[in-house]
């Protein structure tokens, strides 16, 4: 059954760009974690997000309102992350990695004196807690290779299936497990000490 238009997405199919942007607009933070998750660095997901916005106005006459529009375009931004990962997985066909997590300066990690200077309060260091865990997650996903971290993005952060996945990386249902298999295996190794009985 087709969905009720939803005001924007009318005028946006003649091509106003006030109401596209008036429709992205509410949405851009879920494509970009969308985006994020899949490539892990804050610059190519920033430029994987402009071409997607790009590809949703070049294709958004052809949306056929059988999903919402976030359904929708969040699929399409999910498929420029991983045509942005392929493309990286080929710049460096020829490079060694040794795939351990890499930082820089971009917020991808905290400068702990600082935080702690803002207070001592129970509730500050409950978040800085929980921004070290996300930096240790994030560390982790960084440190699989592209194939099982997509996979792993894909599967266990996205939700999609099985069948879904070996579709859109175009392989096997058995390698998008194996992938799988190794990639969580990966995960909980480099986590290990934030399981529960683990921790001090």
């Amino acid at each position: 059954m087709t969905l009720a238009p939803e005001a924007p997405l009318v005028r946006a199919r003649t091509g106003d760009p006030e109401a596209f942007g008036e429709l992205v607009r509410p949405h851009l933070p879920m494509f970009f974690r969308a985006i994020d998750r899949i490539l892990g660095n804050e610059a190519e997901s920033q430029d994987a997000l402009q071409d997607a916005l790009v590809a949703l106005h070049r294709e958004l006459p052809a949306f056929q309102g059988q999903s919402q529009f976030s359904t929708w375009a969040y699929r399409v931004c999910v498929n420029q992350a991983l045509m942005a990962r392929r493309k990286r997985i080929r710049r460096r066909e020829d490079a060694v990695e040794d795939f351990q997590p890499q930082f820089d300066d971009g917020g991808h990690h905290m400068d702990q004196d600082k935080v702690l200077a803002w207070s001592e309060a129970p509730e500050a260091l409950d978040r800085v807690e929980a921004a070290q865990i996300r930096g240790r997650v994030r560390a982790a996903l960084d440190r699989l290779t592209d194939d099982q971290r997509a996979a792993f993005v894909l599967k266990d952060l996205e939700g999609w299936d099985t069948d879904e996945i070996a579709a859109k990386l175009g392989i096997t249902r058995d390698l998008v497990r194996q992938r799988l298999h190794r990639a969580r295996l990966a995960m909980r190794t480099f986590l290990q000490d934030l399981a529960p009985g683990n921790r001090p």
